[in-house]
């Protein structure tokens, strides 16, 4: 009697790719972070993390810049407390539309993408995707951050110091050639 033959097993994975957004994708930035894994024999998942802003730290902002800390008075009518749950809410509900609208143009281009808003510290976030799904690499998508990149305190550069795998910063909103030509965008793998 003939043995069946081994079930032919598929020792492919997915190259499953970790995408760090500050706002939501453009349909041109989809297809450009789509066009670096063309032609790759693994199918490639795209995992985004985009995260949400804490309210309260929201409006410790706004009232800093609006009576400009202790330089100037603060205004001298009663200005009621801002409602904390409702601006988190809407934080919130504006960080899963930017999510929905990333994801869709992600699979507009073509892509395999799945993500969600997360409130812990971008970069531990991040980290922490991953290790979780064994990433291959991490894409940062950020605006520019020309001060914060100076001094090697922007996402990238911290990710590059945490993570053990490849990490491409690209910026928004921008094509591959005007990211090279203004000596900012692409900084590495």
């Amino acid at each position: 009697m003939a043995e069946n033959p081994p079930e032919s097993t598929d020792t492919s994975t997915d190259y499953d790719v970790v995408l760090l957004v500050e706002q939501a994708l453009s349909d041109a930035d989809a297809q450009q972070v789509r066009s670096l894994h063309e032609g790759l024999d693994e199918p490639v998942t795209y995992h985004v993390l985009l995260p949400v802003d804490d309210a309260a730290a929201q409006i410790e902002a706004a009232m800093g810049s609006v009576t400009g800390h202790d330089l100037v008075p603060g205004p001298s009518i009663a200005v009621p407390p801002p409602d904390l749950a409702e601006i988190a809410k809407e934080t919130r509900d504006r960080a899963n539309a930017d999510l929905e609208a990333t994801l869709t143009a992600l699979r507009t281009a073509g892509a395999s993408a799945e993500g969600q808003v997360v409130s812990a510290e971008p970069i531990q976030a991040l980290a922490d995707k991953v290790k979780a799904i064994d990433g291959r690499e991490a894409i940062i998508l950020t605006r520019p951050h020309v001060v914060a990149e100076f001094f090697h305190v922007d996402w990238t550069s911290k990710a590059r110091r945490k993570i053990g795998v490849p990490v491409l910063h690209l910026l928004e909103h921008e094509n591959f050639d005007e990211q090279a030509g203004g000596g900012e965008g692409v900084s590495g793998v």
